[in-house]
Order: C-alpha cells, then sequence, then structure tokens
C-alpha cells in the first residue's frame, strides 16, 4: 500500500476505534493492533524492495563477469559519463566560471541538471530503492 494511502487509511481507523468502542481499554487494544497491521505491511514492503535489490546485485555480478563489453561495459561508461559530468558540475565548473568572472568575459558556463545526474548514479549504484523508502518514510 502507497504511504500516500495508508496514512488517511491509520487515521480512519483511529477514528472509528475511538466511536465503536466506548472502554478506553477496548479502544488501546483495537489501536495496538491496527499499529501491528501497519507495521506488517511495512515489514512486507521492506521484503519486497529488499529482494527487489538483491536481484539487482545479481544482475550486476553477472553483468560484470561477462567478458563481452556490449552486456558489461555499459556499466563502466555510465560510470565514467556521471563521474565527468559531476567533476565538471563541482570542479571544473565553478573554477572556470571564476576565471571569467576575473577576465571580463559575462557569459558563464552552462550548469548541469545534477537532479537527472544523481538520479542516474543512485540507479547505477542501486541506491534507487533505499532512496525511495526514505522519501515515503519523510527520512530526507
Amino acid at each position: 500500500m502507497s504511504a500516500l494511502l495508508a496514512a488517511p487509511l491509520l487515521e480512519l481507523g483511529r477514528t472509528l476505534i475511538g466511536k465503536l468502542w466506548p472502554d478506553p481499554q477496548a479502544q488501546a487494544d483495537a489501536q495496538f493492533r491496527l499499529l501491528q497491521l501497519q507495521q506488517a505491511g511495512e515489514f512486507k514492503e521492506l521484503e519486497r524492495q529488499l529482494q527487489l535489490m538483491l536481484a539487482q546485485s545479481d544482475v550486476n555480478r553477472e553483468d560484470a563477469r561477462s567478458g563481452s563489453n556490449f552486456r558489461g561495459g555499459w556499466r563502466p561508461f555510465i560510470g565514467w559519463v556521471c563521474g565527468l559530468g559531476l567533476a565538471y558540475q563541482f570542479l571544473l565548473r565553478p573554477l572556470a566560471n571564476g576565471v571569467l568572472a576575473v577576465r571580463g568575459h559575462g557569459m558563464p558556463m552552462p550548469e548541469l541538471d545534477t537532479n537527472t545526474l544523481m538520479a542516474l548514479v543512485t540507479g547505477m549504484l542501486g541506491f534507487g530503492g533505499l532512496r525511495t523508502f526514505e522519501k515515503q518514510r519523510g527520512l530526507g
């Protein structure tokens, strides 16, 4: 279940518990059971994401073992492109813009879209699922 749907359903469950069980102890028991159900769903989602990451890791390992540059060479190529893009954005571009400013040139070096670049880097490294999990939980 998506995090967008889970929070309103959990709140609705708490509201219904308050109206259906007048006894405070029964309310507490029902709310505890509701939280247990929510946690069980979260653990299932974590397990699913872990299995997905492990499967991707197996694919990555097999690609790396391949002797073919067509199969095993694409990942290093993307890694170098991403590395060069990051080097340009965070090293070369600021230095070049400083030199251009000192020399009186009015046109700075263009900026790269680092959001897209980081999405490529993290996806290639297998951190995409973990980042999605952190966003869903409001951790980052």
